[in-house]
């Protein structure tokens, strides 16, 4: 399997309000920026779209490192909550609906195709890639 590294970030101007999300894909030596948003979102939305968007562009089967801020998304991988929610048809620990289930339905899916391992970082700190895709986000907020 080909090893990528992709970089996500979402943001939200008011919450909900208006989104951003961007995301950078590295494979060997090239490196690709993608961003978009939406006028009325929450910053969730936002982050699970910046990983579902950058997986949806692998052509085929990866080995994913994919580094995010969003402890929503990372936890939700790294402490299994995944897959308690499948198991309990998509109902949280509290017997509530799953926020998203669309969204983290098609980032399960993309997880089976891709061998993606989560990693989080620290959100407006020293790492460049993530302050890189943090700019992407808030700049497709006001390209809105």
């Amino acid at each position: 399997m080909e090893k990528v590294i992709i970089y996500t970030d979402g943001a939200c101007s008011g919450n909900p309000g208006p989104g951003g999300w961007g995301a950078i894909l590295m494979y060997g030596e090239n490196k690709r920026e993608i961003s978009g948003g939406k006028k009325d979102t929450t910053n969730n939305v936002m982050e699970l779209t910046a990983v579902i968007e950058a997986l949806k562009l692998l052509k085929f089967p990866c080995k994913v490192d994919l580094y995010s801020d969003s402890a929503y998304v990372v936890n939700a991988f790294l402490q299994h909550w995944t897959i308690s929610w499948v198991k309990n048809n998509w109902k949280t620990s509290d017997k509530k609906e799953v926020k998203n289930k669309e969204l983290w339905q098609e980032l399960l899916a993309l997880t089976k195709t891709h061998e993606v391992t989560f990693h989080k970082v620290k959100g407006h700190s020293d790492n460049q890639y993530n302050n890189r895709c943090d700019e992407l986000a808030r700049k497709a907020i006001l390209e809105l």
